[in-house]
């Protein structure tokens, strides 16, 4: 991928088939069905690609245990085959992962055990394998920093784990491979109608600070929590809302796990379930459920949720985290559809598609795990509704960019599956710190081939170094801002007005 380049082919078409706002999992699961279908699509982002929650979830490809309590069988079942697809086409950034609940009460085992067992049998043929119950022994030695006092036993699962910026970066490549163009840190302003229907959007490229007109057969809002702000612009008597739902993560050294299994605790203080899980060298513990009034693009962690993940993490650790062992804490919204007089955990993540009299396409809810089915949805609709003839969508059996089976995880570059060695050939591949996986190799390919354009580009989501260890990276951004001068022949203010930027940033990335 190349910005430069995408540039130009928007300066030379003066029509698109399909023009899609915003570069998060939604935006980048309709780009490619509609592209991997024959359509001339262009995705065009605000920020970065994930930037916002795409970026920032509990790292899980997951059908949703805690949905079968609240009885959304359907939801279940789509979000466990289209875990079961992600594996399948992106087998270099999901994996499948071992969870285990410990139980403290007799009636827990044969409890959850039931519900596993039909989680089993919803995932049909692409189950990632059988739930099984643990003795007291198993379960010490499978986690041995699990809590022992009044310990029973434990109920071990599975369900899949990945990696979503990247995810997101390598979408967008695919997207490009088959025929689609996608662009970050262009701003989409309104949109353009004739004769009372859409037929394109005014938008501003951020960065040259050009204004554009850009015409369109169908416009597609795909921007998560920020999706209601649009569609008012659009349809100002409509009456659906997005209830914003906060989640916040706290990574730990991975000691204070000990496995490489995750955690799951099934019922919190306030009722949602809480993950331990080994990603990359640490453990993510999250999350909450906290609702927000107003989506921002860096929702920051408050004081009491930090303290609940804290609580509730300790009575199921014998080596109890404190605020000093957080390396970094980050923050999510989810993009949840409103009902009335419903707590925000309760609420569905089902994705919904709303078609305006003036007939822009907007695509509402949703999760990572149901990307691919969201845009295939999507897509359905646009080529029923315009009646294009389109073949049907091939995205089940779509491979992902860098697509390679058999690749180690302990490899700090497997996420890039095939482009592993294009990666290495870029540049020194001497880590820049001990304490963060980070090469001047990663660098230089992110500015190359990946559209990274700033730091944060680079230490969040080209890498996910900022999630990792956020005090580590506010030491080496300026080394990082010094790479990516070269690359991009910027001067010696902009890397000092990018160290700043950084700085300013990560401040809410550490305790």
């Amino acid at each position: 991928m190349n910005r430069d380049s995408n540039l130009k082919k928007i300066n030379s078409n003066k029509s698109w088939d399909l023009i899609v706002i915003g570069g998060g999992a939604s935006g980048l699961g309709v780009a490619l069905d509609a592209s991997s279908r024959g359509l001339k699509v262009l995705l065009i982002e605000e920020y970065d690609f994930g930037k916002g929650t795409s970026s920032r979830s509990t790292k899980l490809v997951h059908g949703g245990v805690r949905y079968l309590k609240n009885g959304e069988l359907s939801l279940v079942i789509e979000a466990l085959r289209e875990r079961g697809i992600m594996l399948k086409n992106a087998p270099h950034l999901v994996r499948n992962m071992s969870f285990i609940i410990p139980t403290y009460e007799w009636w827990d085992t044969p409890f959850y055990g039931i519900g596993l067992k039909i989680y089993d049998l919803m995932a049909g043929k692409l189950g990632l394998g059988p739930s099984q119950m643990l003795s007291k022994t198993e379960t010490i030695e499978k986690i041995p920093n699990v809590n022992q006092k009044e310990l029973n036993g434990g109920i071990i699962y599975h369900d899949g784990q990945f990696d979503d910026a990247r995810m997101a970066i390598s979408l967008a490549h695919t997207i490009e491979e088959n025929g689609g163009t996608v662009i970050n840190y262009f701003k989409w302003d309104s949109f353009c109608y004739e004769n009372g229907k859409v037929s394109g959007i005014h938008a501003t490229d951020q960065i040259t600070k050009m204004s554009y007109e850009l015409k369109a057969n169908v416009v597609v809002n795909a921007t998560g929590v920020f999706a209601e702000k649009i569609m008012k612009t659009d349809d100002p008597d409509s009456k659906i809302k997005i209830k914003p739902s906060q989640g916040v993560h706290l990574v730990l050294d991975r000691s204070f796990l000990n496995s490489e299994n995750a955690i799951m605790v099934p019922n919190t203080s306030d009722g949602r379930v809480l993950f331990a899980v080994p990603w990359h060298d640490v453990v993510i513990v999250g999350t909450t459920d906290t609702e927000v009034k107003d989506a921002t693009i860096e929702p920051i962690a408050t004081d009491d949720e930090i303290d609940f993940i804290l609580l509730n993490a300790e009575k199921y650790m014998t080596k109890k985290p404190t605020r000093k062992d957080v390396k970094s804490v980050f923050t999510g919204l989810r993009p949840l559809i409103s009902q009335e007089n419903k707590s925000s955990k309760s609420l569905s993540r089902k994705h919904s598609i709303y078609r305006s009299k003036k007939g822009v396409f907007h695509l509402l809810g949703g999760k990572w795990t149901t990307y691919r089915k969201m845009g295939m949805d999507l897509i359905d609709l646009v080529n029923d509704t315009n009646k294009l003839n389109l073949a049907p969508s091939k995205t089940d059996s779509l491979k992902i960019y860098g697509y390679a089976n058999n690749i180690s995880w302990d490899d700090p570059l497997h996420f890039y599956g095939s482009k592993k060695m294009d990666v290495v050939n870029s540049g020194s591949t001497k880590v820049l710190t001990n304490k963060l996986p980070i090469t001047a190799a990663q660098i230089i390919y992110a500015v190359k081939y990946e559209m990274a354009k700033t730091i944060e580009d680079v230490l969040s989501r080209r890498t996910r170094c900022l999630l990792i260890d956020a005090k580590e990276c506010i030491k080496i951004a300026p080394t990082v801002a010094k790479i990516m001068s070269s690359e991009l022949n910027a001067s010696e203010n902009w890397e000092q007005e990018q160290i700043k930027l950084f700085l300013n940033l990560a401040k809410n990335y550490h305790l």
